[in-house]
C-alpha cells in the first residue's frame, strides 16, 4: 500500500484527549491537514485556540456518539487516512460494559464509515495497548506482538461486575483490537486501506489538552502528577515507589510514532508495541531531583521515596517487559528518556500553577 505523506489530510478520533491532541499537533507540524473529532462543541474550543494558527489546515467536528451507528460516516468523507484513539479509560467502571461497548463499537463503527465513505483512506492506524498483550505473571515475562491478554477476558466472564477494575479496562483494549482486526481481515480484499495497530505501555508527559485541574490529565498522567509531583507521593508507601512500575512511552514519542506509522509502507498490516524501556515510580522521582533548579509546584515540593531503589537497584524485579523490535525495525522512533519526560511534565505543572 502507498504511505501517506503530506500535505493528506487525516482523521483524528477524540482530538480532545490526553494522546490525541499530541498526534494533532505533530501531523499539523509536519505539513498535515487535520480533521478532528470531538464529543461536543465545547470541547472543541480549545483545539480552535490552541491551533488556530493553521487556519483552514485544521478543522474540528462534533461526533456526540460513537457507538452509534454511522456515527464517523461525514467525518470520514474525504480523509486519506485516519487516527483513531476514542476509546474510555479509567478504573471506575461497574459494569465492564462500561468499557467495552464504547472501545469495540467506535473502532469497528469508524472502520464501517471507512469501508462506505472513506473512498481516499489509505491507512486506519488505531490506538490499542499493551494492555491488550500483557498477563500478570508471578515471574518475568517479555511480551510481543504474537501476545494475547486472554487472562483479562477470563476474569470478566468469570467475575463480570466484581472482576477487578484494570481486568475491565484491559478486556475494553483486547476486544476493540481483536474486533479491529478481525474486521479488517473479512474487509481487506475488497478495500483500498490497510490497518496498523499500535500498542503503546503506561503513557507519560506533559500534556496540552485542555486540563484545568490534574484529575482532568487522564489516568495514567494524573498518576505521575499524584507518586512524583506531591512531597509524601500521595500518601504511597517508599516500598510501593521502589516496586511499582512496569514499561513506559512519552506521549510526544507516541504521537511521533502515530505519524510514522502513516507513513512507512511496512507498517500496513501490523501489529505493534511501542514502549521506551522499564520504569518503578521511584526513577520518575529521582530524575525529579535532579532539576536544577528545582521546580516550583503548588503541592509545597517533591518527594524523595528512597533514592536509587528503582530500576537500577539490584534488588528490583520488573514482572513484565515487551520486545520492542518491531518498533525498531519499522518506525525507528527516538525515545525520551525518564530524565527529559521528567523534567518536562513538572515544567508543565509548574507553568499551569499546580
Amino acid at each position: 500500500m502507498p504511505a501517506v505523506q503530506p500535505p493528506c489530510k487525516v482523521l483524528v478520533s477524540g482530538a480532545n484527549g490526553y494522546i490525541a491532541i499530541w498526534v494533532v499537533r505533530t501531523l499539523l507540524e509536519k505539513g498535515y491537514s487535520v480533521r478532528g473529532t470531538v464529543r461536543s462543541e465545547d470541547k472543541a474550543v480549545h483545539l480552535r485556540q490552541l491551533f488556530s494558527s493553521y487556519g483552514d489546515k485544521h478543522e474540528v467536528i462534533v461526533v456526540e456518539d460513537i457507538t452509534k451507528e454511522g456515527a464517523f460516516d461525514e467525518a470520514v468523507k474525504g480523509v486519506d487516512a485516519i487516527e483513531h484513539t476514542a476509546s474510555p479509560f479509567h478504573m471506575n467502571a461497574d459494569d465492564p460494559n462500561e468499557l467495552i461497548i464504547p472501545a469495540v463499537n467506535g473502532t469497528v463503527g469508524i472502520l464501517k464509515s471507512a469501508v462506505k465513505y472513506g473512498q481516499s483512506v489509505k491507512r486506519v492506524v488505531v490506538t490499542s495497548s499493551a494492555a491488550a498483550i500483557l498477563r500478570d505473571s508471578p515471574t518475568p515475562s517479555v511480551f510481543s506482538e504474537l501476545d494475547w491478554n486472554e487472562q483479562c477476558l477470563e476474569s470478566v466472564k468469570e467475575k463480570g461486575r466484581e472482576a477487578p477494575n484494570v481486568m475491565k479496562y484491559r478486556a475494553s483494549k483486547t476486544l476493540a483490537e481483536k474486533a479491529a482486526w478481525e474486521f479488517w481481515n473479512t474487509h481487506k480484499a475488497s478495500i483500498g486501506w490497510d490497518l496498523t495497530v499500535l500498542n503503546p505501555s503506561y503513557v507519560f508527559g506533559p500534556a496540552i489538552n485542555a486540563a484545568t485541574a490534574p484529575s482532568g490529565l487522564g489516568t495514567s498522567a494524573n498518576m505521575f502528577y499524584n507518586y512524583v509531583a506531591h512531597p509524601n507521593s500521595n500518601g504511597a508507601t517508599n516500598e510501593f515507589l521502589a516496586s511499582v512500575g512496569t514499561a513506559w512511552i512519552d506521549v510526544r514519542d507516541l504521537a511521533e510514532a502515530h505519524v510514522i506509522s502513516l507513513e512507512k509502507e511496512a507498517a500496513g498490516g501490523e501489529r505493534i508495541i511501542v514502549s521506551a524501556g522499564l520504569w518503578k515510580w521511584q526513577d520518575f522521582i529521582d530524575a525529579a531531583n535532579t532539576i536544577s533548579p528545582p521546580p516550583k509546584l503548588a503541592t509545597g515540593g517533591l518527594p524523595k521515596g528512597n533514592p536509587g531503589a528503582g530500576t537500577g537497584h539490584p534488588s528490583t524485579v520488573h514482572l513484565l517487559n515487551y520486545d520492542t523490535a518491531k518498533a525498531a525495525r519499522i518506525l525507528g522512533v527516538k525515545y525520551r528518556t525518564i530524565a527529559e519526560t521528567t523534567k518536562d511534565t513538572l515544567a508543565d505543572y509548574e507553568a499551569r500553577g499546580w
